[in-house]
């Protein structure tokens, strides 16, 4: 059984040691995990700004966390045939949300939530009204979406194409910040985009997942993770979004998880080493 941390008093980190990490993987391989919300960490610096308690901000954590989403990628990448390369935030997305548009683009704007979040997943205040979020786009967006864009480039180089695969997770029932939360929850969504998701690929994660339960498309969460550089313009970058309903292998909100994290494990190695395959097409 996984446990989890509540570190909501992390140090603040140097200026030179970044925030996430890229742990690398096959030279061969084409794909990306990518894991942006799994950690609870959060810089003491910027846990002043936070206006919640800490038993409050613990319970917030444990809403909005992605749990034990970066050990489902770190498993899965043992068992691929080829490793993929991992990309992982290290601290929680209270700091920022590297996945959100930094500007008025970000629909998620409307509860709270765009780069920097004012409010909780139960719309109440986390930061105060003002908040200005220039200082945490500086020194945590950017820098995030810049290394993410170099691992993609990176993908490029060494093999002609990068799929990124995000990792994610969400609640079995509806958080009032859900935008989008009164369609289906299956077992498993899938996260798509017109431009970079091939219908190769939302196969083959289909077929990955099909041991799991119920697959569907864009629901109750929708869209993909690709930098912005490439975002729109570069079809050699593919992109799946993959979001895993928390019941199947954890207790929720925030507890530990249990032998479903062995099976989605496979069943994501088993998708990477599908994407990791060049299709007729690409």
């Amino acid at each position: 059984m996984i446990g989890y941390t509540a570190r909501t008093d992390a140090p603040e980190p140097p200026v030179s040691q970044p925030s996430y990490e890229l742990l690398p993987g096959a030279d061969e391989s084409p794909a990306l995990l990518h894991v942006p919300h799994s950690a609870r960490a959060i810089p003491a610096g910027v846990r002043a700004g936070i206006e919640l308690d800490d038993a409050s901000l613990a319970r917030e954590l444990d809403h909005i966390t992605d749990a034990h989403t970066a050990e489902l990628a770190a498993a899965a990448a043992r068992l691929a045939g080829v490793t993929p390369w991992r990309f992982v935030n290290r601290l929680s997305r209270l700091v920022v949300d590297p996945e959100r548009f930094p500007d008025e683009r970000e629909e998620m704007l409307a509860v709270g939530m765009g780069a920097v979040y004012t409010r909780t997943t139960h719309r109440e205040a986390l930061r105060a009204a003002g908040f200005d979020p220039g200082p945490l786009v500086a020194r945590y967006f950017r820098p995030y979406a810049e290394a993410m864009t170099r691992a993609v480039a990176g993908r490029l180089a060494a093999t002609g194409r990068a799929v990124v695969i995000d990792v994610h997770s969400y609640s079995s029932r509806a958080l009032p910040y859900e935008l989008h939360g009164a369609g289906p929850r299956p077992p498993v969504c899938l996260g798509t985009d017109r431009f970079h998701t091939p219908e190769e690929l939302t196969r083959a994660a289909r077929g990955a997942f099909a041991g799991c339960g119920e697959t569907a498309l864009d629901s109750p969460f929708s869209g993909t993770y690709v930098p912005l550089e490439y975002y729109g313009k570069d079809a050699r970058v593919g992109a799946l979004m993959v979001e895993i309903r928390r019941d199947l292998y954890m207790t929720e909100p925030g507890g530990s998880a249990g032998a479903g994290l062995e099976r989605l494990a496979a069943a994501l190695a088993t998708l990477v080493d599908s994407a990791g395959r060049p299709g007729p097409d690409r």
